[in-house]
């Protein structure tokens, strides 16, 4: 199974709700494509909820880190939310959890976009 990516929309910023696996072929390209999607479409704001992300790897990191420089690129910030215990320590590993603003409640994750 890839993943399944849900978008809902709370105020100005647009909460992708990932599910299942992030891994190098359709399940990464399936994460990108929906990024450079949102930042078309002017969503500047976006919040990648990962609570239900089953695995993740390498292909899957470099996508993410993709997806942050897209939407920085456009003036926006991407934002995690509810890493599991594997992509904490895939962050930590790789030093990127210093790029990523992390959060563990959804509530402060929104509230961190209006500051």
């Amino acid at each position: 199974m890839s993943v399944t990516l849900t978008t809902r929309q709370v105020g100005d910023v647009t909460v992708i709700d990932a599910k299942g696996r992030i891994t190098l072929g359709e399940g990464s390209s399936d994460f990108r494509d929906s990024i450079k999607s949102l930042v078309a479409k002017g969503q500047k704001n976006i919040l990648v909820n990962l609570a239900n992300i089953t695995y993740i790897d390498s292909s899957g990191i470099g996508e993410m880190v993709s997806g942050f420089t897209t939407v920085a690129n456009a003036g926006g910030k991407l934002k995690l939310l509810s890493l599991t215990k594997r992509i904490q320590d895939l962050l930590q590993i790789t030093k990127l959890y210093t790029v990523f603003e992390v959060y563990d409640d959804e509530a402060a994750g929104l509230a961190s976009f209006q500051s």
